[in-house]
């Protein structure tokens, strides 16, 4: 709660603006403004942030392995974490790659469907950071080249390379799903020249991984693209119920429900409530009319445990006291009344 000036604190503070003592401009609140994150409405998220979440623990996944089989490969110690992972359209990753850069595709097969899914998966990897491992694999010292130009193309013996690398990097990315889904990634071909080649629509959805790798010699970066179908065709195999845990599922539910039919409620029907003395109860005979307060129309309620759950009329039926359910008490309110 915020403190209450008095009276002459308020003329001291006002006086003191007037003299310019006290700058009013200068006393508001200097704090940086919080920046938020604009949202698309015209173009929803398409995968939640559990979903996203659940990817980051696969790459993270990816990391440690790729990280132990690069520090064999190159014989240097390379450290990689996932920077990013974020939902975004195809032509935010498309924009951002130049004519002299190289990209690898792979396929997605989920083992337990017999079609493979047409739409590529797509790995890059920077020029720059490329060319360092090429480099270190040959016996140099991996140094990664700040002054590379933007436009530089591969040789035909550094493709050949680029594509052993990228495909013992694909190759060991299905391990990561394991604990998920069962999932196998395989090299298929390499685009050279990118921006020239229209894979996916420039607003489908894809989730863009960002991986860093640092090395000794400096920092690189890598990128891998998963497009939505993929995603969308892998969680929906997720998504699904094991035929043998749906059966035991319903095994129990069997088993409560012939527990519960063994069971036994009391129920009762009131017909009405009244006070009477003592000595008035003590003198009743048989023939004796205690009045109820109610007309013998007047609806009955049947409780179960406590709360009432029907209402109905009483009657007979083959000579036996009985009561006809007219209503059901759905509501919690009309149950306590």
């Amino acid at each position: 709660m915020a403190e209450v000036l008095s009276q002459s604190q308020i003329d001291a503070l006002l006086s003191a603006v007037r003299s310019g003592e006290k700058d009013v401009e200068k006393t508001e609140d200097t704090q940086p403004e919080k920046k938020y994150r604009k949202y698309d409405f015209s173009s929803p998220r398409k995968f939640t942030k559990d979903r996203i979440k659940m990817l980051g623990g696969i790459f993270e996944n990816y990391t440690r392995v790729i990280s132990s089989r690069l520090n064999a490969i190159l014989r240097m110690n390379c450290e990689i974490e996932v920077e990013s992972i974020e939902e975004q359209r195809y032509y935010e990753f498309s924009n951002a790659l130049t004519e002299g850069d190289v990209l690898a595709m792979a396929s997605a097969q989920i083992l337990s469907k017999e079609e493979e899914e047409e739409v590529p998966v797509m790995f890059y990897l920077s020029t720059a950071t490329a060319l360092s491992m090429m480099d270190r694999m040959m016996g140099g010292e991996g140094d990664l080249d700040d002054e590379l130009a933007s436009d530089y193309s591969y040789t035909d013996l550094e493709l050949r390379m680029y594509e052993d690398l990228v495909e013992d990097l694909i190759r060991v990315l299905g391990g990561s799903w394991e604990n998920y889904i069962g999932i196998q990634f395989q090299y298929t071909r390499t685009e050279v020249n990118p921006t020239l080649v229209q894979v996916l629509g420039l607003d489908e959805t894809v989730v863009i991984v960002d991986l860093k790798l640092q090395f000794v010699s400096g920092d690189g970066q890598m990128r891998i693209c998963l497009p939505g179908t993929v995603l969308t065709n892998v969680f929906a195999e997720l998504g699904r119920d094991v035929p043998g845990r749906k059966a035991a599922g319903e095994d129990k539910s069997e088993e409560i429900f012939d527990k519960l039919r063994d069971s036994s409620l009391e129920v009762v029907a009131q017909l009405g409530d009244t006070r009477l003395s003592l000595s008035d109860v003590y003198h009743l005979n048989v023939g004796d009319v205690v009045d109820l307060g109610r007309s013998k129309d007047s609806p009955i309620y049947l409780e179960i445990g406590g709360y009432q759950w029907f209402a109905g009329r009483i009657g007979t039926h083959k000579k036996n006291m009985a009561v006809k359910i007219e209503e059901v008490c759905y509501q919690a309110d009309q149950r306590s009344e």
